[in-house]
């Protein structure tokens, strides 16, 4: 094969060979324990116009070799031995400025998190007008056309007013789709797509997928599509590649992958990815329109002031549900639909505009400020990110123990037993209460977080989007955990989530929202098997792997 020159010019070669071949690639990290190799010997290939996934958990390597690939590897990062070769021209060893002209004119990158990927101060215009600058792509008229062009071409209404807005305008689908016109903006060869739905909702995940795959065939363009998302993996691509621990353990193509697997490990993953992306539900508990009411909400209406004169915004619009003692009840909806305003009513942080909650025998909406803090021993939150929800300063077990100090329930000694018991339950060993959660998995770190909600002995535990963050292998193990803990501490739940495969997996009862409004509710067996909606029937369409 012939090395790229340092100019790294385009190369063409028949269509027999390859696009992507990366050989014997090893990978490795400084640490302060010391140099930690993280990729061992991979090697696969993407041929032309082919969608080929590299599957795994976190931690599996699949995103430090998707980096090797475009030599993006953080500082601390290393390139031990192997070869990454594009159309049969060498790119490992190549000068930063040659492996610039790569980037973007030959290889497209669409990063993981939509939020944290686009320049907060810069609007989307000059964004996409930069990745063209810093190739040298046309005159100043020429590139603001291309702009709009692009943002056109994924699908992005009134281009013209987009261009001038800043990120923070736009949902987090539409940042995607900008993220995807600057990948795609010098038509590269090759696109990489490193988890590119996994912050988005499973409708809008599917409309950016299918995006890709119409880029791709408009363009025949190759896609490198990074996942731990089995399901995702099944539907769109043409070869599997599936890591672990830094190794292949298995690839090949989809439909041989899928259907006759012979790790272990990807038979594990693809029995999880089934389970999450469509478990039918059962019928709910014989006896559960008899239970007492621990969730109860009345026409509850919540509006936001939007200032200068305008109209006030209906977050929440007449919403009513109940949850059965000892139930899982389910809010299922897109952003945007008014989950989170209505659980923020429910749990008191905000007061609504009008409506009746009552939590635990509380009613919540006439409470007084040292009575809410009574409620919050009858109710407690586990939070969506199990990376950010924990203070990265406190060990495990002060993180557990917080709410009995909050409360002032038991000395020191007592609530170390408390604290041990409690991840005890939740399938943690009790040494783990000294070590800060950095050094914890993102599994590991929710479990931290359910021990910490239940350690006070709450009726009600509200769960906002507790799998979301989750790779789908842990995303079961903490479901199985809740069901286990409902029915040795017969608690209620509350599960807010955008994703019906998980639901179907855990909730009785189900209410679907959409704009603020209940547009859909009864038992999860009903809804799931008899949509009543256009819209539950697109969420249910939209479930990957389905």
């Amino acid at each position: 094969m012939t090395a790229l020159t340092q100019a790294a010019p385009d190369t063409v070669s028949d269509d027999s060979q390859p696009l992507l071949e990366v050989e014997g690639l090893t990978l490795s990290y400084d640490t302060r324990q010391g140099r930690v190799e993280v990729v061992h010997d991979v090697s696969f290939r993407v041929g032309r116009g082919e969608v080929v996934a590299l599957v795994g958990e976190s931690g599996s390597g699949k995103t430090s070799t998707a980096q090797a690939v475009i030599d993006l590897l953080a500082d601390n990062g290393r390139r031990d031995s192997g070869r990454v070769v594009l159309a049969g021209s060498e790119l490992t060893g190549l000068s930063d400025r040659a492996m610039r002209q790569v980037r973007g004119r030959r290889i497209g990158l669409v990063p993981q998190d939509p939020n944290n990927s686009l320049n907060p101060v810069k609007t989307i215009g000059d964004s996409l007008a930069e990745v063209l600058k810093i190739h040298g792509w046309g005159s100043k008229p020429a590139i603001a056309q291309r702009v709009l062009d692009l943002l056109e071409k994924v699908g992005i209404d009134r281009p013209e007013l987009r261009v001038t807005q800043y990120p923070h305008e736009l949902s987090g689908g539409m940042k995607q789709r900008v993220l995807i016109a600057s990948a795609i903006a010098l038509d590269p060869e090759l696109i990489i797509a490193d988890e590119p739905t996994s912050a988005l909702d499973v409708t809008v995940q599917r409309r950016i997928l299918d995006l890709i795959d119409a880029l791709r065939a408009e363009t025949g363009a190759s896609v490198l599509l990074v996942t731990h998302d089995l399901g995702v993996a099944k539907e769109r691509a043409d070869r599997i590649v599936v890591m672990r621990g830094g190794q292949i353990v298995e690839q090949g193509p989809t439909a041989h992958v899928v259907e006759h697997a012979e790790n272990p490990y990807t038979r594990t993953l693809l029995h999880e990815a089934a389970a999450v992306a469509w478990a039918t539900p059962a019928p709910p508990p014989a006896d559960l329109a008899e239970r007492d009411v621990a969730i109860e909400v009345t026409d509850l209406v919540q509006d936001f002031d939007q200032g200068r004169g305008r109209e006030p915004f209906r977050a929440v619009d007449h919403v009513s549900l109940a949850v059965a003692k000892g139930s899982t009840h389910a809010i299922v909806g897109e952003s945007g639909s008014g989950k989170t305003s209505t659980v923020r009513a429910i749990l008191g942080f905000q007061r609504p505009t009008s409506g009746v909650v009552r939590v635990a025998g509380h009613e919540v909406t006439s409470l007084r400020p040292r009575q809410l803090r009574d409620l919050r021993r009858s109710a407690q939150l586990v939070l969506q990110n199990p990376y950010s929800s924990l203070d990265p300063r406190q060990a495990v077990g002060d993180i557990v123990a917080e709410p009995l100090v909050n409360f002032r329930l038991g000395n020191r000694a007592e609530r170390s037993r408390q604290v041990a018991a409690y991840l005890d339950k939740v399938a943690l060993p009790a040494t783990i209460a000294q070590r800060l959660p950095r050094e914890l998995s993102g599994g590991q770190r929710q479990r931290v977080a359910i021990a910490r909600a239940l350690i006070i002995h709450p009726e009600v535990v509200v769960l906002d989007e507790p799998v979301s963050a989750l790779d789908v292998t842990v995303q079961a193990q903490i479901l199985r955990l809740l069901d286990d803990l409902q029915r040795d501490l017969g608690l209620t739940y509350l599960f807010i989530s955008h994703d019906l495969g998980v639901v179907g997996q855990i909730s009785d009862t189900v209410s679907v929202m959409q704009s603020g409004r209940v547009v859909e509710h009864g038992t999860t067996h009903e809804v799931f098997s008899d949509p009543q909606t256009d819209y539950t029937r697109e969420l249910l369409a939209a479930i990957p792997g389905r």
